[in-house]
Formats: C-alpha cells, sequence, structure tokens
C-alpha cells in the first residue's frame, strides 16, 4: 500500500495567546473561555447542518464516510508492521520518512532519562516510537509516550494497540511540524492527554502543553523553555530536568546520575 500524503483538515480552532505571566485563577478564567469558544463552535455546526432542508441526507452521507474511513482503518492495522513508521490521521495513511540524526539523538537522551527515571521509581511506563496509540478516530505513534502505573498495569504482552498515554513528546521535523502542532495537538487533548511537550531540535526549545483541570479538552497556551532552563513535568512527579539534557549527552549523563539520586 503507497502511502497517503497528509493534507488533513487545518486547525479550526486556535488557542488565543494571554500571555504566560499571569495568576492560575486568570488562567482558568482564560481556558473556560476558550472551551466556550470550541463547545460553541460544535454547536454551531449541528445547528447549519439541522438548518437545511436535506438535514436525513446529509447525516447519512455522513455515516456512510464514517463506515467507509472504518474500513480503511482495519485495512490499515492488517496492513501496518513493526518495521513501518505510519499513522492514520483524518482517514489517511500518513507514512514517515526516516529520522535524521538529530531527530534521533533526543529521543534517545529523553527517552532514556524518563525511562530510566520511572523504573527507578516505579512510577509507569514510557515506550518510544513504536507504541501505536489508538484514539477516537485516529491512531499515532509519538515520539515518546508515558503512561501511569495504574493504566500501564493493565497492558498485556501481546498488546499493540494502546490508549491514550498520561504524557506525550513529539519531536518536530519540517514534515511534520504542522500536524504535530494542530491535529495531534487538538486530538491529544480531546482525550485527556494531560501533558504534551513539543520539541524543536533545531531551535532547543521545548513547548509544554497541559491540560489545567481534568475535564479540559484543550490545551492552554504553552510555556516555552529555552536551552538554559529547567522544566518541569506536571504529570511525572519528580521528573526535572534541564532543557540542554535532551540535547547534549553530557549534560544527559549528569542529569541522569542526579535523577537516579533523588
Amino acid at each position: 500500500m503507497a502511502g497517503i500524503s497528509l493534507h488533513g483538515d487545518e486547525n479550526f480552532f486556535v488557542n488565543p495567546y494571554f500571555g504566560q505571566s499571569r495568576t492560575f485563577e486568570d488562567a482558568l478564567l482564560a481556558k473556560d473561555k476558550i472551551c466556550l469558544n470550541f463547545d460553541s463552535m460544535n454547536q454551531e455546526l449541528v445547528e447549519r447542518i439541522m438548518q437545511q432542508t436535506d438535514a436525513p441526507l446529509l447525516i447519512q452521507q455522513l455515516n456512510e464516510r464514517i463506515e467507509e474511513e472504518h474500513a480503511r482503518r482495519l485495512s490499515f492495522y492488517e496492513w501496518i508492521d513493526e518495521h513501518t513508521k505510519a499513522e492514520f490521521i483524518n482517514g489517511k495513511i500518513v507514512v514517515h520518512s526516516p529520522a535524521k540524526k538529530r531527530h534521533l539523538t533526543v529521543i534517545k537522551l529523553l527517552s532514556r532519562l524518563l525511562s530510566l527515571y520511572s523504573d527507578s521509581k516505579n512510577i509507569g511506563e514510557t515506550f518510544c516510537e513504536k507504541a501505536m496509540i489508538a484514539l477516537t478516530r485516529n491512531d499515532y505513534e509519538p515520539d515518546i509516550v508515558f503512561f501511569k502505573t495504574e493504566k500501564a498495569a493493565a497492558f498485556e504482552e501481546d498488546q499493540v494497540l494502546f490508549p491514550a498515554p498520561d504524557f506525550v513528546v513529539e519531536v518536530l521535523s519540517k514534515k511534520t511540524q504542522k500536524v504535530d502542532r494542530t491535529t495531534k495537538k487538538e486530538d491529544y487533548a480531546a482525550h485527556g492527554i494531560a501533558e504534551y511537550w513539543i520539541i524543536d531540535p533545531e531551535k532547543e526549545k521545548i513547548e509544554q502543553y497541559l491540560l489545567l483541570q481534568p475535564h479540559d479538552k484543550t490545551y492552554f497556551e504553552p510555556y516555552i523553555y529555552l536551552r538554559d532552563e529547567d522544566i518541569t513535568s506536571k504529570v511525572i512527579e519528580g521528573f526535572t530536568i534541564p532543557v540542554k539534557a535532551v540535547f547534549d549527552e553530557a549534560v544527559n549523563m549528569a542529569t541522569l546520575q542526579v535523577l537516579m539520586k533523588g
């Protein structure tokens, strides 16, 4: 099966920029405005359909499209193997090209820290690159995922499809950055993934997206961490690292020693 280029839906909902220097209460108020705006857009779409005289036909056509997409998704499951990095996004198969060394290095360094830390603390399970995350409509293979112990305890040895993790990392590339910042970001938030890091290996920075409340379905605007700063996970307790530890081998090893002593 040939790979199908992704020309996915544009980001129909963009978080406005509120600035980072605010109280937690201000952040919650801003977040409520975002959620209300998101809900009103969905309601407006439903109302627009219901105002059409052929609404039943439109809904029937939509159901047929959904059934066709579901069949393609099942075919995708039959086709994909452990050697192919591909995802099923909005009805289309996206096959990824081989990653650059810079990209692979970031994954290696961060997954080393996260895996050894979580294993030593017995707080969860970390997978990288080939864990297939099956959400309501789409299937993703994020660069790094972390599941808390409660969720990971239910996994079976032969399992190949996994639920929404608690923490996700995507490392940007020119071909994937648009999807990472739009479709994936929306989908991850909608499925309750509490923390999402987007790592830019060229600019050496990390964007940290958070759900401020358990019921939230959109991320608040990101906190940006540069090379000389430290970043603390809100999901993985006690996991604080220098940003440069995901770009520099020597700093990574020094950070690992600190984490293991903590």
